[in-house]
Order: structure tokens, then C-alpha cells, then sequence
């Protein structure tokens, strides 16, 4: 199974930081916001991983992550010219995942307890189809919602007024091969993007999209506040040794 993070995106709702600097480079505790989506997909024996980020930040993540050799993964790297969504930013990966293989999408702003590898054993034993995971939340109308059907998904709602669950989807997805085909088939929607949303509605209306649910904390540190937390959650965190880091 090959591992996409998600690293692109203006990072408007963490200005003026984020007019110096990639949110996912902001520091959360010693590491950079990215290092622990790397962590968690390694973690989750996936270490074929491809970087998708916007053209001015490419050379930071370069610098910090490199080829992945010191993190125990190889990292290739895709430039999303200008933010046209998140499945047109996975849309990039089509020639990175070779045809049958299964993908783990990470957003890169998504900050997450729960370990991926049983999951990442289970989905690849599936025989097609798509995986969200899942959080309860107190406000989930800043989300889409989902509106599940035992175990599968049934639709997803994107910020709706009268939710139908406390859960939202968070930014940790599986999908098989098909993903690029489904992204082919949706349009952008009002705002001129293409939606992940749709792409999963897609899954969901072919009876193809199950779910989890976390268990642990969930973040999504694109905002101050949530940046902070972040910060209290991970200050102690300690990964893998490397040269010259500290430690």
C-alpha cells in the first residue's frame, strides 16, 4: 500500500504565519507539523510515500525530509501548481500508485492518536472500495457528516445545518485504485474545486464506503486554536533518533 500526505493549500485561518511558511512546516511540539504524518504512515508499515505541496514551499520540505532515508521511508514529492482542492491535489498521485495497489491519504494539518496499522492490514484484505475515518465532535456542522448505514456510509453531508450524526469525517482516507477514476468523473463545485467530498458521495452511492471510528484524540491544526492544542498534545512527543537532532 503506498501513503499520499496532503501539504498544500494557503493556510488562511493561521495567517500571518502562514504567509511566511507551509502550515504543515508550523512546529508542533519538536517537530514540524508534517514529521507526524510521515510517523503515522510509517508507523503503519507504509514507507512508499508521496509529498504533494505547492511550488513555493516545495524546497523546505526538501530540505527537512529530504528522500526519507534518515526517517526509514522513501518520499517522492508532486507540486500542486494552485490550490484546486484535495482530489485534485490526489489526482496528482494517479502515476505514483501502480494499478491495483491501495493508497493511504493523509491532510497534513490532521493530528491523530490512533495507530493506522491494523487498519492498513484490514483494508488491504478488502477487496475494492473506500475506508473514512470517523470522530464525534460537539460541533459537527464545521464538517461533512456522514449518514451511515450499519457499517457502511450512505452520503455525506458537507456542513450541514441539521446534522444527522455528532460524527465528521476526518482527513484520513483509503481508497483502491479506482480513486483516480472517481476523480475523474466528479466536477468542481461552486467554489471551483474539486471536493473530496464528492469523490467519496461517489464510493458511498456504489455501496462502497465503509468507516472507522477513532478512538483517540483528533486534531485539525488549521487554527490558532487547534494549533495550540496541538502543541499542549505533542510537546512531549518523541520520535525515531537522527542525526544531529538533539537528542
Amino acid at each position: 500500500m503506498k501513503g499520499v500526505i496532503l501539504a498544500g493549500g494557503t493556510g488562511t485561518r493561521l495567517r500571518p504565519l502562514t504567509k511566511m511558511i507551509n502550515k504543515h512546516l508550523l512546529p508542533v511540539g519538536k517537530y514540524p507539523m508534517v514529521y507526524y504524518a510521515v510517523e503515522k504512515l510509517r508507523t503503519a508499515g507504509i514507507t512508499d510515500i508521496l509529498l504533494v505541496t505547492g511550488k513555493h514551499s516545495a524546497s523546505l520540505y526538501t530540505d527537512f525530509l529530504g528522500s526519507g532515508k534518515d526517517w526509514g521511508v522513501k518520499i517522492a514529492y508532486k507540486i500542486q501548481e494552485e490550490a484546486g482542492g484535495i482530489a485534485e491535489a490526489l489526482e496528482l498521485a494517479e502515476s505514483f500508485v501502480h494499478p491495483g495497489e491501495k493508497l493511504l491519504v493523509l491532510l497534513g494539518d490532521n493530528l491523530f492518536e490512533d495507530s493506522l496499522a491494523p487498519y492498513v492490514k484490514e483494508f488491504a484484505n478488502q477487496p475494492e472500495g473506500a475506508k473514512v475515518f470517523l470522530k464525534e465532535v460537539e460541533d459537527p456542522r464545521r464538517y461533512g457528516v456522514p449518514v451511515m448505514d450499519g457499517a457502511l456510509i450512505k452520503r455525506i453531508e458537507e456542513k450541514p445545518e441539521q446534522p444527522q450524526s455528532n460524527y465528521c469525517v476526518t482527513g484520513i482516507y483509503m481508497y483502491d485504485a479506482s480513486v483516480f477514476s472517481m476523480i475523474q468523473a466528479i466536477e468542481p463545485s461552486a467554489r471551483g474545486e474539486m471536493e473530496i467530498t464528492d469523490v467519496n458521495n461517489l464510493y458511498a452511492s456504489k455501496g462502497l464506503l465503509s468507516y472507522h471510528l477513532l478512538n483517540g484524540w483528533w486534531i485539525d491544526a488549521g487554527t490558532f486554536p487547534s494549533w495550540y492544542e496541538a502543541t499542549d498534545r505533542l510537546r512531549e512527543y518523541s520520535g525515531p533518533s537522527l542525526p544531529g537532532d538533539g537528542k
